[in-house]
């Protein structure tokens, strides 16, 4: 028996305000690239359902990075820390490709899976336990960005005004945490 709630939206049109469904009701994801000062350089947002993945090379794309002198600004890290959601091939790839040291440890069913070939798995990918402790600056640039209140429920309606809010908590972070600091 097929069984359809016909006060919720078709599929498509919630994945289009970037909401999605979730155990708890629909929900937004934000996908954040921060500093090592806990502020955002680079955003997006997708449906609670999406996986963090699909975000990433958009987000990637979309960082820039001040020069101290003049020029025009960086596009691409010296490093970067991410979770377990971000351990796949294309990914690696793509930052190997792009020259971007990634510090990201790898899921326990892919060790298996490399410990399981023998040899014929390759070697594991390159990991810097010393500099994964510093990935708690994502978690606490997301932390910042959820104290303001309508960043943290999303009351609108419609995902580019949302991105607005988003914006603005951003612009207020970085206000109160100027990069004239920075050593």
């Amino acid at each position: 028996m097929n069984y359809k709630n016909p006060d919720s939206p078709p599929p498509a049109q919630v994945d289009r305000e970037g909401l999605g469904r979730s155990r708890g009701g629909l929900s937004t994801k934000i996908h954040l690239l921060a500093d090592t000062r806990c502020r955002p350089l680079a955003r997006g947002t997708t449906a609670g359902q999406r996986h963090d993945s699909i975000a990433f090379e958009p987000l990637i794309q979309r960082l820039r990075i001040r020069r101290r002198g003049r020029g025009r600004p960086r596009t691409r890290p010296g490093r970067l820390l991410a979770d377990k959601a971000y351990s796949n091939q294309a990914i690696r790839s793509y930052l190997r490709r792009r020259q971007i040291k990634a510090t990201i440890p790898q899921k326990s069913d892919q060790q298996k899976a490399r410990a399981a070939k023998g040899s014929a798995g390759g070697r594991p990918p390159a990991f810097d336990p010393e500099a994964y402790k510093q990935r708690n600056t994502t978690e606490r640039a997301h932390n910042r960005l959820k104290a303001f209140r309508a960043v943290a429920m999303r009351t609108d309606k419609r995902e580019f005004v949302y991105n607005g809010t988003v914006d603005v908590a951003s612009i207020r972070i970085w206000l109160r945490h100027p990069s004239n600091q920075d050593p």
